[in-house]
This record gives structure tokens, C-alpha cells and sequence, in this order.
């Protein structure tokens, strides 16, 4: 039995130090800006990404990684015996899982297991992060599959976007759309539904009352949200992040409690002031 080392992409936004703590290397995406490309999560961070793009005035673009990447990024694991399972963002969003499964058929069968994680951000992390903890255990990489797949469909991932600009800028929202959203302050709740991203709510007014609301609407009074592992997500707004993160401390006894920035990939779309809260259900 082999053991099994687990890998994810930039988009999961797991820090420097979660990776080195569990041992979970990346494969980054892309961000292009001003003429120049960046790896995520690797040579540039977001705070220079929004710096950029007010500099340039133009909205970052993102690219997967290439099948080349892949390869040069699993074949040192590979040659030290060990199974690899690769959880990417998903497929509806991204070309990433795509580039890894062909990747994956340059190495003997079962050896490299790709895994359509059908989230983003920390809905990818807290995969990545649990899988981990069982291959640091010894359980073998099927198990481990069989344990994660049973898991996907209780992850529950929602943010509240705090400008439609990038939006906008991305052609994600119109013209109109920018305008009256900036007029009446509305900021859109996004959650991630069947791998992809649909609008729950559009919360109007000041930034503490749409985070009430938005707490309320995501969390509320839930009774069944596995305590084992849960996260705070930002782009370049820890004070809204840290109001989401006392509210849920002071309702329930987390055993792993994570609070993160998103990285520049995931920046690059939702803009600064996103705030989100992602977790499992228990049941």
C-alpha cells in the first residue's frame, strides 16, 4: 500500500503555512495584469493584485495551469512511491480539472486520482485539509476517495460580494446592473450550487447589517454543521471577516477554525470586500 500525498490548486486559498502543516503541495493557476503573468499564490499576493489593478486600470485574467504543470508537479511524488489525489476547483468554472486529468494518464493507472471538487476557495481547502489528516493515518487513497465523494454534497459555500465592479468588469454584470447596484448599495450573496455560482440574495445597505443578514441567511440557527472543521474567507477585508468569525465562536465550539484570504485567482473575480463562510454539514 502506497502512501498518499494530497495536492490542490491555487483557488483552494490554503495559506503558505496550512500547506506546510499537512503537507499539501499546489499547483497554481494564472493571473495576468499590466502585460505580466503571475503564478497564484506563489509570486504575487492580493493586496499587489488590487494595486495593480488600480494602477492599470483593467481587470486581472486568469489561466489554468497546463497539463506540463501537472506533470512536473506530481512526477517527484510519484518516483517516491507515493498515490496522489488532486482536488480541483470545479469544472463549471474552470479548464483546471481538465489539464489535470490529462496529466493524469502520463502515470500508471490508479497512481493519480483527479477529483472535481465542484467548489472554489475553502470549499476546496477543507476537502484538501481532511483528506490530508486520513493520508497522514496511513488510510490508502481509495478509501480516502470513497470517504471525500460521500463528503461533497455537504459543503456549504456562500459569499457576499461587496462591489459589482469586478463584475462588471469581468462581463458579469451589465452597464445597468454596475449602476444601480452602486446606487441602492447592493451586494449580492453568491453560493455554490452544483458546482456552479447562482445569486441568492441581494442585500441592501450598510456593510454591518448585510453581514447580520448574510450570517443569518448562511448559518442562522443551524443545528447540523459538523464542528470539526470550518472557514472564514476574504479578499482584502479582515475586519468583515472577523466580525463573521466572532459571531460563529460565540454560537458553536469549532475544533478547527480557519480564517483566510482569498488568493489573487479568486480575487481576480470577486473583487475586494468579498467576505464568505464555508463549512460541512454533519449529516
Amino acid at each position: 500500500m502506497n502512501p498518499v500525498k494530497i495536492f490542490t490548486d491555487s483557488t483552494a486559498d490554503l495559506t503558505a503555512d496550512l500547506r506546510e502543516k499537512f503537507g499539501i503541495p499546489l499547483i497554481p493557476l494564472y493571473v495576468t495584469i499590466g502585460g505580466k503573468t503571475y503564478k497564484d499564490q506563489i509570486d504575487i499576493d492580493t493586496a499587489t493584485l488590487y494595486d495593480l489593478v488600480e494602477r492599470h486600470q483593467e481587470l486581472p485574467k486568469t489561466s489554468t495551469p497546463s497539463t506540463q504543470d501537472f506533470i512536473n508537479g506530481f512526477q517527484p511524488w510519484i518516483d517516491k512511491g507515493y498515490d496522489i489525489i488532486f482536488f480541483g476547483i470545479s469544472s463549471k468554472l474552470s479548464a483546471t480539472v481538465q489539464a489535470a486529468k490529462l496529466a493524469a494518464q502520463e502515470f500508471d493507472n490508479g497512481r493519480v486520482n483527479i477529483v472535481d471538487s465542484t467548489n472554489l476557495s475553502m470549499g476546496i481547502g477543507l476537502i484538501a485539509l481532511r483528506s490530508a489528516q486520513w493520508a497522514s493515518k496511513g488510510i490508502e487513497a481509495k478509501e480516502i476517495l470513497e470517504r471525500i465523494t460521500g463528503m461533497l454534497s455537504k459543503i456549504r459555500t456562500s459569499f457576499v460580494i461587496d462591489s459589482l465592479k469586478f463584475l462588471h468588469m469581468g462581463g458579469r454584470c451589465s452597464s445597468v446592473e454596475l449602476i444601480a447596484g452602486t446606487v441602492l448599495k447592493i451586494r449580492p450573496q453568491i453560493i455554490v450550487n452544483d458546482g456552479g455560482l447562482i445569486v441568492s440574495e441581494k442585500y441592501r445597505g450598510k456593510k454591518e447589517k448585510v453581514l447580520k443578514d448574510f450570517y443569518d441567511n448562511h448559518v442562522g440557527k443551524a443545528k447540523n454543521i459538523d464542528k470539526e472543521w470550518i472557514a472564514v474567507a476574504h479578499s482584502a477585508d479582515p475586519k468583515s471577516a472577523k466580525y463573521l468569525e466572532e459571531r460563529l465562536r460565540s454560537q458553536f465550539e469549532f475544533k478547527n477554525f480557519l480564517n483566510v484570504e482569498a488568493g489573487t485567482v479568486i480575487s481576480s473575480h470577486c473583487g475586494p470586500g468579498t467576505v464568505g463562510i464555508i463549512y460541512f454539514l454533519d449529516n
